[in-house]
């Protein structure tokens, strides 16, 4: 069953990664490291079943290969899921049994944060291995990546505004988001201080009140928040969250958040939402801007170089939407072939990531 998924789309790697005593219950997915090093974040998450973290572990490596090529990176698509709660099940024993896996691969997947987990986690992740990108800045890293992660949604938000509205002033628009952890609410700064109206809910009533708080925001019951009539919907949460049953509910002219995977299935989902009139703008190239932002790192990280690429996932977003107008395809679909034709023009190039004295983070 494993092994069939993995040849549907390719997978090179999965490793199943257990620790009794620290409680480690891991799986780390490698995708493809055609144009190099495997780079995705760790997700913590308290899977009901590892069925559903295998899915998901699966889904997200995926997707970081499509965001890694689509981002201009030479880098691969990985991804790990830790199954357990990260509000009460972490330890330095779990990070660091984490970290000896990740070393165990030799180069060929970089960890970095993602949903559940921090910068001290990755700090706890690089006692044991250099493979490892988001850590403190006293070891010379960028530090959290939320705020960049974020930049990248305003800036590709700005582009699907300019293609929906025809400026690509926020100012005046209101944003529905659905999630406001750590990029959400860097993201609502961005929104409040261009002048958009926002309308936000979350699982977590702390993360609304503060944003409630912050932004003059008005907060709606989770399930809520896709019936509010809106200029855009920003899915800032879990992936999955487009599906046959929210998406008639929607009353928005565009979809752009951070969310990974958004669309349940990509091809019958991008076309109910296209069928609907709401243009999408592809996740994996809004949210870039947080691997864009660690993969600096690895060659010496120059904050005023990783925000001015970040930047260009406005003419990044561009293309998708001129690619899907004159191939008549959804911008989805749009996205996936402009990453695909990267990594297929690649292949003959090198077909699989091998740690050399010259790879990237030998060099730090």
């Amino acid at each position: 069953m494993l092994f069939e998924r993995m040849e549907k789309y390719d997978y090179e790697q999965v490793v199943f990664c257990h620790d009794k005593v620290s409680g480690l219950k891991a799986i780390i997915a490698i995708h493809d490291t055609t144009l190099g090093p495997a780079l995705g974040g760790c997700r913590m998450w308290p899977y009901e079943t590892e069925e559903e973290a295998l899915e998901d572990v699966l889904r997200l490596a995926r997707g970081m290969t499509h965001k890694n090529a689509a981002a201009g990176l030479n880098l691969g698509g990985g991804k790990t899921v830790i199954i357990g709660d990260p509000r009460k099940d972490k330890s330095e024993a779990m990070f660091r049994a984490l970290g000896r896996y990740v070393e165990s691969l030799n180069g060929r997947y970089i960890i970095a944060e993602d949903v559940g987990t921090t910068v001290s986690d990755m700090d706890m992740i690089h006692e044991e291995t250099d493979y490892v990108t988001g850590i403190s800045e006293s070891y010379g890293s960028s530090g959290n990546p939320s705020p960049m992660t974020a930049l990248g949604v305003y800036s590709a938000m700005k582009r699907t505004a300019l293609e929906v509205f025809g400026t690509d002033s926020l100012d005046g628009k209101t944003i529905s988001v659905q999630g406001v952890g750590n990029v959400a609410y860097a993201l609502c700064e961005l929104l409040h201080n261009e002048g958009s109206k926002l309308v936000v809910t979350d699982i977590n009533p702390e993360a609304v009140n503060r944003a409630v708080e912050a932004f003059g925001a008005k907060a709606v019951a989770p399930d809520e928040i896709y019936d509010v009539e809106a200029d855009i919907f920003a899915p800032c949460a879990l992936g999955g969250i487009l599906n046959d049953t929210t998406i008639p509910r929607l009353r928005v002219a565009a979809i752009c958040g951070s969310a990974n995977n958004q669309l349940l299935q990509t091809e019958r989902h991008g076309e109910m939402v296209a069928d609907r009139g709401i243009l999408y703008a592809p996740d994996y190239i809004v949210n870039a801007g947080g691997v864009i932002n660690v993969a600096d790192e690895l060659s010496s990280y120059n904050e005023d170089r990783a925000q001015h690429k970040i930047k260009e996932i406005y003419g990044q977003i561009g293309k998708v939407f001129e690619i899907a107008k004159a191939e008549g395809m959804t911008p989805a679909h749009a996205a996936n072939r402009m990453a695909e034709n990267r990594i297929q023009s690649m292949r003959h190039v090198k077909s699989r990531f091998l740690r050399t004295e010259n790879s990237l983070l030998s060099r730090r």
